[in-house]
């Protein structure tokens, strides 16, 4: 079996210019499905609250659900890292709130590392927690949980004064102790540059192809949503179109009596 991938790792890929995959996942049988593919990391997101829950956005989730979806993805990894999104006002309060949320998740529910929202004024946030042995993750540029102050899911760093303060974001997640960054939603030229600016990876979403790393939403990917296809998502399946299929022939024969059949019975 292949070892485990640990936070430390990343650093190293990055430096021998290896890309870093990285997928959402929310329950056991996608888990174990992304493990098993060779995903290096398993995010636990908020997202969750959209794809799985059905909120219209990432703002309802709580920490319990973070912690709940987290032990399933858990029991379905045996190689990938697992990183776990801190949900909105779980951490924002204070230092001593987000340590207690951080711990959480990482003795109830069995993550390895979180991952939090926010740039310079996260930075005591997350070295904080990095100095209690608690792995983070960081996330600049478009951050879901700040829709309604940035006015909706809106590319960010497309002027001057966005670039100038995404590249000192990045740089305080860097010096507070993140073990690696999320770059979402902004232009390819400022995700390279960013990319470049500092020692721990990046990984992109919506950010180019010049990031260490690249996540997506697995039911992006899966087509399982329908019709909605953000610019930054490839679809790899419909598989939306492929589970309606099987779920119409499925009634088809249970109602016209070709299920079960007696090789489904016992005797």
């Amino acid at each position: 079996m292949a070892p485990r991938v640990r936070t430390t790792d990343l650093k190293k890929m990055k430096e021998r210019g290896e890309k870093i995959v990285m997928l959402t996942a929310y329950d056991y049988p996608f888990a174990k499905i992304l493990d098993e593919a060779g995903v290096d990391v398993l995010l636990i997101g908020d997202s969750v609250g959209m794809v799985f829950s059905g909120y219209e956005n990432t703002l309802p989730v709580t920490v319990e659900e973070m912690i709940y979806h987290t032990r399933a993805v858990v029991r379905g990894r045996k190689r990938a890292l697992i990183v776990t999104d801190m949900p909105f006002m779980s951490y924002q309060g204070s230092i001593e709130e987000a340590r207690r949320n951080a711990g959480r998740i990482l003795k109830e529910g069995g993550s390895d590392a979180v991952k939090l929202e926010g740039g310079a004024p996260m930075a005591e946030t997350i070295q904080s927690l990095v100095s209690i042995g608690i792995p983070v993750m960081g996330h600049v540029g478009l951050t879901p949980q700040s829709i309604h102050q940035m006015g909706g899911y809106k590319v960010q760093g497309k002027n001057r004064s966005q670039r100038e303060r995404l590249l000192g974001d990045a740089k305080a997640v860097e010096e507070a102790g993140a073990f690696a960054l999320v770059l979402e939603g902004i232009p390819a030229d400022l995700a390279t540059q960013v990319t470049k600016s500092i020692s721990i990876p990046t990984i992109g979403i919506g950010a180019g192809v010049h990031c260490e790393g690249q996540v997506l939403v697995i039911h992006d990917l899966a087509g399982l949503l329908g019709d909605f296809q953000p610019t930054f998502v490839k679809r790899y399946c419909d598989g939306r179109a492929l589970i309606s299929k099987a779920v119409q022939e499925y009634v088809q024969e249970v109602r016209g009596g070709k299920f079960p059949t007696e090789r489904h019975s016992y005797s």
